[in-house]
């Protein structure tokens, strides 16, 4: 009897582990994301939707406070392009581009936190034929559809209250689709070195800066030189640019640079990811 045979003449199948072995990306990748987003889209519709649709009104009301409310006071100002917008279309692209920051950081991190560290829910997948490219695939894909929903909607709001000008605004979607996925590879791999609710409060210590200094209220030009070399270094910044020309239709030399960056964080952050999940759970 040869050895692929058992008791009883029936062949026994391979393991999880040595089907591992064998594929072409080994343990790293099963090409099997699609559980790990299914799994979680079952989730939220049980579960979560309520934070997710919560989530949704932070920016418009920031933009019906200080773009209508402030707006009426400070007038207009001078748009990427040179001329006169309103004040509430000055920020509202802004307010986008932390729409959609916010809702994969809350994703990457927060929700990430609790099912590395209390569900478990990560080595229970990686126990399976799933590597954990997969897993970090699938959760940041879950990071990305927030997002996007995030800048759908919000660009929605900004269409009913006349904000939008160009049919160039509505590439604003997939920028902040860009922009969501920068974060959240980035946020779910900072995440896996955190343990304690306490250092997770160090993420609202860093996105509350971004989020009052980006240029997101005022032009860079208000704040000294030094600072604004430090704000230019900002990931959100980039975001904050970058739809402000979109929302004008207005492109420089810059445009490229604001989407490299985020290209460039998405990677480090994809591989910073896969690496602390096989270093955490495939020992």
């Amino acid at each position: 009897m040869s050895a692929a045979t058992g008791a009883g003449g029936r062949g026994a199948s391979p393991s999880a582990t040595e089907q591992a072995r064998h594929r072409t990306f080994g343990p790293l990748y099963s090409r099997n994301a699609r559980a790990v987003i299914a799994r979680g889209l079952m989730a939220t519709r049980s579960t979560n939707w309520l934070v997710m649709v919560s989530g949704f009104f932070e920016p418009v009301l920031f933009l019906i406070s200080m773009g209508v409310g402030l707006g009426a006071i400070v007038g207009d100002v001078r748009g990427p392009d040179g001329t006169h917008i309103s004040y509430a279309a000055y920020i509202a692209p802004a307010l986008l581009a932390v729409s959609a920051m916010n809702g994969a950081v809350y994703d990457s991190t927060w929700n990430v936190f609790f099912k590395m560290n209390f569900a478990k829910l990560y080595q229970g997948m990686l126990y399976t034929s799933l590597g954990p490219l997969d897993v970090a695939l699938g959760e940041i894909f879950l990071a990305l559809l927030r997002g996007m929903l995030y800048a759908t909607g919000f660009t929605a709001v900004m269409a009913i209250m006349g904000l939008i000008t160009t049919p160039w605004a509505l590439l604003m979607i997939p920028a902040s689709v860009l922009i969501a996925f920068g974060f959240a590879s980035m946020g779910m791999g900072i995440t896996s070195f955190l343990k304690t609710f306490q250092q997770m409060d160090w993420i609202n210590f860093i996105l509350l800066p971004m989020f009052l200094f980006s240029a997101t209220f005022y032009p860079l030009s208000v704040y000294p030189e030094p600072i604004q070399w430090f704000i230019q270094a900002m990931p959100l910044w980039h975001g904050v640019e970058l739809l402000r020309e979109i929302s004008v239709g207005s492109f420089t030399a810059a445009t490229p640079l604001h989407i490299g960056y985020y290209l460039v964080m998405t990677a480090v952050g994809m591989l910073l990811t896969t690496l602390r999940l096989r270093s955490l759970f495939l020992k």
